[in-house]
């Protein structure tokens, strides 16, 4: 996040908004800056890559399916603009950290052992590490003692649009979160990857959203995809995983998807039926 930060320092902050006896190094400073940069930068995000979702991929006849909620869009929207910025608050304690040298994040290619590999290594164990914990912080939230304290406003959207990927109670949002920030932490990683794979999580938590259910055969048993992704908001205690099925399957709470199998929400709107409610 200490590019971020320097750029913003050097362009914007330092010349126009702060006065020049605020030393960029200063901890108050760094704090309010990451606060501003968070939450524009999850703000943005949210919005062009869910905009775009909604508008090219997202299957709109979905809309007309019996679970699909009065003004859902806006309630989506509106329930994620709300809680973005209290998830930003943890979340820049950790930025905080990170921009005070206390993570493993690096600079150069050079400063890491493995050099070019180690960028491949990073992502494939990026990925690994977070699905596995996501899954079972997902799992957690579950939990009759949690999960209507803090889970159950996602599962309002049945079917969901990609607006509801970001549309968490704040404590829901800052937990299934919180794996991708303590990643550096515990491991190398450049910092350029870091930013990249911040995006990416973005993209792929909207797409799951995203009302798409295709894909390629070959994938299926291994991608959680958007089909499985929805089963999950319409049955509940299945596919809690991110990016791959295989902490579902050994956990026993592998579905394989209804809208591979003919029986997903499209099907159901043509055939007038209504999904198992939980």
């Amino acid at each position: 996040m200490d590019l971020v930060l320097n750029v913003a320092d050097h362009y914007v902050l330092t010349p126009y908004v702060y006065p020049v006896s605020w030393s960029e190094d200063g901890a108050l400073r760094q704090i309010l800056s990451l606060l501003v940069l968070t939450n524009m930068g999850a703000t943005v995000l949210y919005l062009s890559l869910a905009s775009f979702s909604y508008f090219f991929i997202f299957d709109h006849r979905l809309k007309k399916h019996p679970h699909f909620l009065q003004n859902q869009v806006q309630r989506e929207i509106r329930y994620a603009l709300t809680s973005l910025p209290w998830i930003s608050i943890p979340t820049v304690a950790l930025f905080f950290a990170e921009v005070r040298g206390y993570s493993k994040l690096y600079d150069s290619i050079e400063e890491y052992p493995l050099g070019w590999p180690g960028i491949f290594i990073s992502m494939i164990s990026f990925l690994f590490f977070t699905d596995m914990c996501i899954y079972w912080i997902h799992r957690f939230l579950h939990h009759k003692l949690i999960y209507k304290l803090f889970h159950k406003p996602h599962h309002i959207w049945k079917i969901p649009t990609p607006f509801a990927s970001h549309a968490f109670h704040p404590v829901d949002g800052f937990l299934q979160g919180l794996p991708y920030h303590i990643y550096p932490f515990l491991f190398p990683l450049h910092k350029v990857l870091y930013l990249a794979l911040y995006v990416f999580v973005n993209i792929w938590t909207i797409s799951i959203h995203d009302g798409n259910y295709r894909v390629p055969a070959a994938l299926t048993s291994v991608i959680n995809g958007a089909a499985h992704h929805t089963d999950h908001h319409l049955f509940f205690e299945y596919n809690y995983g991110q990016y791959f099925t295989l902490w579902d399957r050994l956990g026993g709470s592998y579905r394989h998807p209804s809208a591979l199998m003919g029986k997903g929400p499209q099907n159901q709107i043509s055939e007038g039926s209504i999904c198992k409610e939980k």
